[in-house]
């Protein structure tokens, strides 16, 4: 019994030692940003790192964070929103914030090699925030978006994607290592 938990603890140990290097390694050197004058949601360059299905959806939220990283498989039974438009500390070339939101289920290692994927089980993911990308990990429901600039990365979708006009659709960027298992196409929502 001791050494079950001794290992059992040591894992979580690396685990969550890995997901800080990773977080270490995604910040900006700015620790907060504010909002433009277009009246933007002020947000932390900073991450979440959850593993309830209640610190997930407070993360997500327009009070949340840019990244949201997981450390185990969460399921809820509510239909969830990726809300808020939410600077990641960098800027662009002309010195502008640059906007992401990044819902990411894996812990990686000090060269970003992924250790573990989790899955996200729920109804219904919107997405709401642009540049918004769900990376190296697995949902399962359906994902409404309703922005452009949506990203899959590595990742899988057990379920449908619909997207709220033909443009959003267009401007949807999937790379060769994802999978959606249902239909994409354009719904009204």
């Amino acid at each position: 019994m001791y050494r079950y938990n001794f290992k059992k603890i040591t894992l979580i140990f690396l685990s969550t030692l890995l997901v800080a290097l990773f977080l270490l390694s995604c910040g900006g050197s700015a620790a907060t940003t504010t909002a433009t004058t277009t009246g933007t949601t002020d947000a932390v360059a900073s991450a979440s790192i959850v593993d309830t299905a209640e610190a997930f959806e407070k993360a997500i939220s327009k009070d949340g964070t840019w990244i949201i990283a997981s450390l185990k498989d969460i399921t809820t039974d509510k239909e969830l929103v990726l809300d808020g438009d939410f600077t990641n500390g960098r800027k662009d070339d002309t010195g502008k914030d640059i906007y992401q939101r990044k819902i990411g289920l894996y812990t990686q290692d000090a060269n970003r090699n992924v250790l573990d994927r989790f899955k996200l089980t729920a109804p219904k993911l919107t997405i709401n925030s642009r540049n918004a990308s769900f990376e190296y990990g697995t949902f399962v429901g359906d994902l409404y978006v309703a922005v452009p600039n949506f990203k899959l990365i590595d990742a899988r979708v057990e379920g449908n994607v619909y997207f709220k006009t033909e443009e959003i659709k267009n401007s949807f960027n999937i790379d060769s290592k994802s999978v959606i298992t249902g239909t994409q196409e354009v719904r009204s929502f």
